[in-house]
């Protein structure tokens, strides 16, 4: 392999969390008690989250030399410059019998004591109902998140070859070569695969056939970017080249995240970070980062240099950008606009 390395900014990703505060303990030993790190957490206590709760973004940048986390500057919440730490995965007994997994991150002051913590909530959590906290893993933190945040395509997707041929996902194997936006055809260095819960961060969103003019349906993770080249710049993003994840654009119609059961996700690495086409809609290629490298075999780690997303050149899209059910249709217009 001849994975490339790029003297680019530190890779970013973002995170939706809630703020320790709003998820107490509401009986047991810690009665009263916000979620803490894994040495205070205390085996069944149950948690409650707030009814005013509401979540946040958490801008996380990484230094591949050293695997530290740190909260970047465009961080909604934490402190830019200050390390954060992904403390353990936690996993709750839920009203009705669910196990909800949640990921506790530990931001650190200069002096290395605790400033902030925050709850990366998995599957859905629901205000004033009971959570029972029925296991606690420091060593599948990683391995967890690296899980979520990979971009993956469910099985069936078509993707479009150096040949114009439209692949199956789960027919393609390293070796084989793809159309890429910014590299022309460009050989698969690894498929992944896994088989996981549709729930809550794992939950496939459906793009229907012309949402974003397409011609057939495509079906991802939440947190996949799509990229939009729009003719006139609608969501005034100040550039008319823009990522914007598949969960940001869900609406209920012809956008939706469909919970329940398992599902097949595959993933696609290249020497680089990549645009390829899926279902003939433009969509980021595998990014690999300190977050999402324990999803890879070793051997392929090993071979494998940073490649971040400041290589694709186009401004990533957030919450407080997008603009609630009609993002999508903004952005079908845009983009065919003459």
């Amino acid at each position: 392999m001849s994975f490339q390395s790029l003297s680019t900014p530190l890779p970013v990703q973002s995170l939706t969390v809630f703020p320790a505060d709003f998820f107490r303990v509401s009986y047991g030993v810690n009665e009263g008690d916000a979620i803490g790190d894994a040495s205070d957490l205390i085996m069944e206590d149950t948690y409650e989250l707030s009814e005013a709760a509401h979540t946040g973004r958490l801008a996380i940048a990484t230094r591949e030399a050293t695997g530290e986390f740190i909260i970047a500057a465009d961080s909604e919440l934490g402190q830019p410059g200050a390390r954060l730490f992904l403390d353990c995965l936690v996993t709750f007994m839920g009203p009705n019998g669910s196990h909800d997994e949640a990921l506790v991150l530990v931001e650190v002051d200069q002096d290395g004591a605790i400033a902030d913590i925050y709850l990366h909530a998995l599957t859905p959590l629901h205000p004033k109902a009971g959570y029972t906290l029925v296991t606690i893993d420091p060593d599948a933190a990683r391995e967890k998140l690296a899980e979520s945040t990979c971009v993956s395509f469910t099985a069936g997707t078509r993707i479009t070859m150096a040949d114009g041929r439209q692949m199956p996902i789960e027919e393609l194997k390293a070796g084989d070569r793809v159309l890429t936006r910014d590299s022309g055809p460009q050989e698969i260095r690894w498929v992944g695969q896994q088989t996981v819960r549709a729930t809550g961060a794992f939950a496939p969103i459906r793009i229907a056939p012309g949402a974003l003019n397409n011609d057939n349906a495509l079906t991802l993770s939440p947190n996949h970017r799509l990229f939009v080249y729009q003719r006139v710049d609608a969501v005034k993003a100040g550039q008319k080249e823009v990522l914007v994840k598949a969960r940001l654009l869900v609406n209920g119609t012809t956008v939706v995240q469909s919970d329940g059961g398992f599902v097949d996700y595959f993933q696609l690495l290249f020497d680089k970070h990549e645009i390829i086409y899926a279902e003939g809609i433009a969509s980021e290629s595998l990014f690999v980062d300190t977050a999402t490298r324990p999803a890879l075999p070793a051997e392929v780690s090993r071979h494998l240099q940073a490649n971040t997303k400041a290589s694709l050149g186009a401004r990533e899209l957030h919450d407080v950008d997008v603009m609630a059910h009609d993002t999508v249709d903004v952005l079908r217009r845009a983009s065919a606009a003459i």
